[in-house]
């Protein structure tokens, strides 16, 4: 299994560790060059028909959500999500890999990018990334909202992926397609409100996530 850092939009590139439990093979470069599609790579790529990725959220620790009394919003997430390449034959370039957090449909965090890297055939990644929002302005009703989630005891949030990403068969590797994920959580709060400096919340089972391409 390999472990992948994000790195912030506006910074240099994070680390990148990996410890990849694909058998006999290696990451490579993300900027190979296409090779003719009339190769015989690219006859198979037409009959393999490759599968999407794979994404489920491992965990979310919820360090920060604070509500004001100005109805803004100011957040700090810390996400870990895996992703697994389901094909045996195909593996995948991933050239953009964006991520923020919404609740309710709006976006309560910044983006937030992990470096571009290479997936191999049956991979499993790790993706670990820091999802911020400083006072981000909330509608009324999304302030409203959020209080009566306190009430019960639960927030409802969702976790997206905007990205493209690239399909590898032998040497023939394919044009840039966009890819979206959407992961819907419920996380428990963890007994303090969501109005003082330090709510903290956390999930840590497996959520499918749903992916298009």
């Amino acid at each position: 299994m390999s472990e992948i850092n994000e790195k912030s939009p506006n910074t240099a590139l994070a680390s990148k560790h990996w410890t990849s439990t694909s058998s006999g093979r290696s990451s490579s470069s993300t900027s190979p060059h296409s090779s003719s599609h009339s190769s015989p790579s690219f006859l198979v790529w037409l009959v393999l028909h490759p599968s999407k990725p794979h994404f489920s959220l491992k965990q979310a620790d919820i360090n920060q959500l604070n509500l004001t009394a100005a109805s803004s919003l100011t957040s700090y997430i810390q996400l870990t999500l895996l992703s697994t390449n389901p094909n045996k034959k195909v593996g995948i370039y991933y050239d953009q890999f964006l991520l923020y957090a919404s609740y309710n449909g709006q976006k309560i965090t910044n983006i937030t990018a992990i470096d571009p890297f290479y997936q191999d055939r049956e991979e499993t990644n790790l993706l670990s990334a820091s999802l911020v929002g400083s006072e981000q302005t909330v509608a009324p009703a999304l302030a409203y909202q959020v209080k009566r989630d306190e009430g019960t005891g639960k927030v409802g949030l969702s976790f997206k992926v905007m990205g493209r990403l690239r399909w590898k068969v032998g040497t023939w590797i394919s044009g840039r397609y966009r890819f979206n994920v959407n992961c819907v959580s419920v996380v428990a709060f963890g007994g303090r409100s969501v109005s003082s400096p330090a709510a903290l919340m956390s999930l840590r089972q497996g959520t499918v996530c749903s992916t298009s391409v």
